[in-house]
């Protein structure tokens, strides 16, 4: 399960990328971050909170401050106590500025952290969002491996034992690279995008039956290694089974879906002294041809449509030639 986000892990993670500092009196570091969007307070300083994003982490700019300081001190307090009522996760105070008097009083007195970075107001949120979408990206973990092959991310699923590990070692002993083997812990970025990579602990080692484990940057040099990578193909090894009815053209493309992202599959059904390396490969090249915009298929079926069409007409001559 996925640790929750607390006001005291975001300052460990990021203390000195938002060059931050804990305002002095103010608590509520344990209190819970439930979302990922950073905004700032804007006319609940006014007095309208109907339409308050109070859930959000709270950043206090320029204007904010200086709006505050314009204030007379029983008007700014009340105005504090106000929105210090809600249940904010915490409060930024951007470029250096020094909270307004009452200021911290208030979040001291409602337990909410005050923290102050050096930053621009602009380039705080540059460097927050990016790390606040990650921490709530929708993740999943896969019993599989994944290797970068001609730039392509290869995600190899099936039973336990049916020689995934052994296939991508055949493909980082040709040039390409592992990123994960046996879990495989997947982000989804954005809408579309799948991130792959391997667990702390066990990244890079793979298991290998009747070797043991093996450390592929050790054996075959930094190069053959990657910390993440796009999924872009799932490829299902399978048994092989005579009677398996199995795409010979490739027309009909088979999707499958992770975190409801679409992604197209290829099964490959393993029997001896098929060469599952090179087909992998190919499977890969074949994924850059149709992102350039060539399907193989498609264009031999339009042959084939073409030669027919051609070959219908001339019969048709023949048959209205009456001479």
């Amino acid at each position: 399960m996925k640790q929750k986000l607390t006001v005291r892990r975001l300052i460990e993670r990021m203390h000195d990328v938002l060059r931050l500092e804990h305002a002095e009196g103010t608590g509520g570091l344990d209190r819970e971050i439930t979302s990922p969007h950073v905004s700032s307070p804007g006319l609940a300083l006014a007095g309208y909170t109907e339409r308050f994003a109070s859930h959000r982490l709270q950043v206090f700019g320029e204007t904010e401050i200086t709006y505050l300081k314009s204030l007379s001190d029983d008007n700014r307090r009340r105005i504090l106590k106000d929105f210090f009522a809600f249940q904010i996760p915490c409060v930024f105070l951007t470029k250096g500025l020094k909270a307004p008097p009452g200021m911290l009083e208030e979040a001291t007195f409602a337990g909410i952290a005050v923290l102050c970075s050096g930053l621009k107001t602009n380039d705080f949120y540059n460097r927050i969002k990016p790390w606040l979408e990650e921490e709530f990206a929708p993740t999943t973990t896969l019993h599989a491996s994944l290797a970068d092959v001609f730039g392509v991310g290869l995600l190899f699923t099936g039973r336990s034992g049916i020689g995934k590990s052994e296939c991508v070692l055949d493909l980082v002993e040709r040039g390409h690279r592992v990123v994960a083997d046996d879990l495989v812990l997947v982000t989804r970025r954005g809408n579309d995008v799948l991130i792959g990579r391997g667990h702390e602990l066990q990244r890079h080692y793979m298991e290998i039956r009747g070797v043991g484990l093996v450390d592929i940057p050790a054996i075959f040099g930094i190069r053959a290694v990657r910390q993440q990578k796009r999924i872009e193909v799932v490829v299902q090894l399978e048994d092989w089974n005579a009677d398996a009815e199995v795409d010979r053209t490739g027309l009909d493309q088979e999707m499958t879906e992770i975190l409801e992202v679409s992604l197209p599959r290829v099964r490959v059904h393993l029997n001896p002294g098929k060469n599952i390396t090179v087909i992998c490969e190919v499977i890969a090249m074949s994924h850059l041809l149709k992102y350039s915009g060539i399907d193989p298929a498609e264009r031999f079926n339009e042959r084939l449509l073409k030669q027919m069409r051609a070959a219908s007409e001339v019969r048709q001559y023949l048959q209205e030639d009456n001479e």
